[in-house]
């Protein structure tokens, strides 16, 4: 445990910090929706209600369309980050103009099916049809704003902009609420209004967050010169097993949209829609999960490490874990005063409804955590087959499957269990895939990772130190030495690589550990690999690039700071990163 705690307490700290605000872009979009269905529900009615949960097919396309431009460009971010920053550049131009063109086409595809009367394949029957109609228009305005925000939004995360993005987030948030009172209450403008509150949030949301663009304060500029016009199929084929479960969860919405109204008719729906609305806030833990874990992998994939793969499955299937457990048990018990929020009347059918949709769909959040998790995995690694057919089992099949079995005997229930079922089905494939790729059953998290054998290094071909004080510093020259020779490396390299660690580790514990009153550790890992060793050490101190220093020292004082001169006079490569809030610094001898 000890070999494997010195980065662990790194990634968990990492895991956490970044969390809250993965988190807050999922809940603020969820939260106005919330707001949007209790103007819907207490001021139009039921059957703006049902509006909106006709509207669900496309919001999972819009959702979709989205998280394959932040999946695919946030891997290949990770990549290029550890080996060539100058890319990313490049790379964020041509998601800026991929997503935006993708998205003002969608736009106008929904204006056409409106005008057409292409969505009466959805339903066909007055008042809902009018409203639905109404809602879409009001929506199509903003849907430029809502993609390319959430690519803003990604990229922003990325530079450690937390504070912009956030005050970007509660903005949107209360713009919404105001402008769905004023639409909706004051001008009477019916689902009309409802959408357009929505769309002109978006709209503000992202320019929030353009204003930081706009002025040149990014680290990453658009330009369409510098456009990288090869990364787009790269993010495309990246990105879409990230959006394949919700792509599919359109055509999943679609048929069981089909199955409530066979069997349980529009008040079903108008449930559906109004206990999926609240728990979608809820959705944004584990959702914000997945999306930190998939950074932490497509930075460790372009680190070649495996250990760190390892660890933030660990940190995402027992920390996470235990934070959805603990809100799950809180939805279950508060079912009754959640139903009232949207329906008082116990006596009407969707009263009842509602209530047992808070009480049984919570329990698919645990065992999607891990399908949630795993997937990114799998995206990140190019795991195939798995990367596809676990999106599609968990977008569709299941769900599919058991509401075909159970919503004609057990109506909405069944709707219900039909989405914990398809939670249990989609861990028994994760096992499965690791038993068909390990070809023995899987006994504990690693073998369930089935971690491809092209990265990284084995556990015998590393050694991880953990340093917290001066006094461990002493230590590390005679451990790297030690370990270098143990794996045949002449004495002289082994020499200056237990010299290189030394110095760096000594010069971050004297003034990285004194900059604030924040408790901070050293991982240091030593690589053998091949006839290289590779030396890397990563901190949680202030960010500070020993390249800057070691130029500026060059027309110094030329005996101040030594040692950071030694080592970039002694090393192969020294290569720098600030990668998320931590300082890595790898050193190839």
């Amino acid at each position: 445990m000890k070999t494997r705690s010195s980065d662990y307490k790194l990634l968990s700290g990492l895991f956490f910090r970044l969390l809250p605000y993965q988190v807050l872009l999922i809940v603020i979009s969820a939260v106005n929706g919330v707001v949007d269905s209790l103007y819907a529900s207490n001021v139009i009615g039921k059957t703006g209600m049902s509006a909106i949960g006709l509207f669900g097919p496309m919001n999972h396309f819009l959702y979709a369309m989205s998280i394959m431009f932040v999946s695919g460009s946030q891997i290949l971010y990770g990549r290029y980050l550890a080996r060539d920053r100058q890319k990313i550049h490049g790379l964020f131009s041509v998601n800026v103009l991929i997503s935006t063109g993708l998205a003002l086409l969608t736009s106008l595809l929904l204006v056409l099916g409106v005008v057409t009367g292409a969505t009466r394949i959805l339903i066909d029957q007055e008042p809902d049809l009018g409203m639905l109609n109404d809602y879409i228009l009001g929506q199509a305005i903003g849907i430029p704003a809502l993609v390319l925000g959430q690519q803003l939004f990604a990229f922003l995360s990325l530079e450690n902009q937390t504070k912009r993005t956030m005050t970007a987030s509660i903005v949107c948030f209360a713009a919404n609420a105001v402008l769905d009172h004023v639409c909706i209450v004051s001008l009477g403008m019916g689902t009309f209004g409802l959408g357009l509150s929505s769309s002109f949030a978006n709209w503000i949301f992202l320019a929030v967050m353009a204003v930081w663009y706009i002025r040149g304060k990014s680290e990453w500029k658009f330009s369409l010169r510098a456009a990288r016009w090869e990364d787009a199929p790269a993010i495309m084929r990246l990105g879409y097993p990230g959006a394949l479960s919700r792509f599919v969860e359109m055509f999943r919405c679609l048929i069981v949209n089909f199955l409530v109204i066979q069997y349980v008719g529009s008040v079903g729906l108008s449930a559906f829609a109004a206990s999926n609305s609240l728990l979608a806030v809820v959705w944004a833990v584990p959702f914000g999960m997945m999306a930190v874990a998939r950074m932490l992998f497509s930075i460790s994939i372009g680190e070649e490490d495996r250990r760190s793969l390892v660890d933030t499955m660990h940190i995402a299937m027992t920390k996470g874990m235990g934070i959805m457990a603990v809100i799950v048990a809180g939805l279950i018990l508060l079912a009754e005063p959640l139903t009232q929020l949207y329906y008082r009347d116990a006596s009407d059918p969707v009263y009842m409804m509602t209530v047992m949709g808070f009480r049984i769909l919570p329990l698919c959040m645990l065992p999607a955590m891990w399908s949630l998790i795993y997937a990114s995995y799998a995206q990140t690694t190019e795991k195939k087959p798995i990367n596809v057919i676990l999106p599609v089992v968990d977008g569709m099949v299941g769900v599919v499957l058991f509401s075909f079995l159970l919503i004609p005997s057990m109506q909405m229930n069944g709707l219900y269990i039909a989405n914990v079922l398809n939670g249990v089905l989609c861990f028994v494939v994760i096992l499965i895939a690791a038993w068909i790729s390990l070809k023995r059953f899987p006994r504990n998290l690693e073998d369930l990772l089935a971690i491809p054998q092209d990265i990284g290094v084995a556990e015998d071909e590393r050694i991880d130190i953990t340093v917290r004080s001066v006094d461990e510093v002493m230590t590390i020259s005679r451990q790297v030495i030690e370990y270098c020779e143990e794996k045949g490396i002449d004495k002289k390299r082994a020499f200056f690589s237990g010299l290189c660690m030394e110095e760096i580790a000594g010069n971050i514990v004297t003034h990285g550990f004194s900059k604030d009153s924040k408790k901070h550790s050293v991982d240091i890992r030593v690589i053998h690999k091949g006839d290289e060793i590779i030396l890397r050490l990563r901190d949680n101190c202030k960010a500070f690039d020993p390249a800057t220093r070691e130029k500026v020292m060059e027309a110094d004082d030329m005996g101040r700071n030594v040692g950071i001169r030694l080592v970039y006079r002694i090393a192969k490569d020294v290569s720098y990163q600030n990668l998320l809030g931590l300082n890595v610094l790898t050193i190839r001898m």
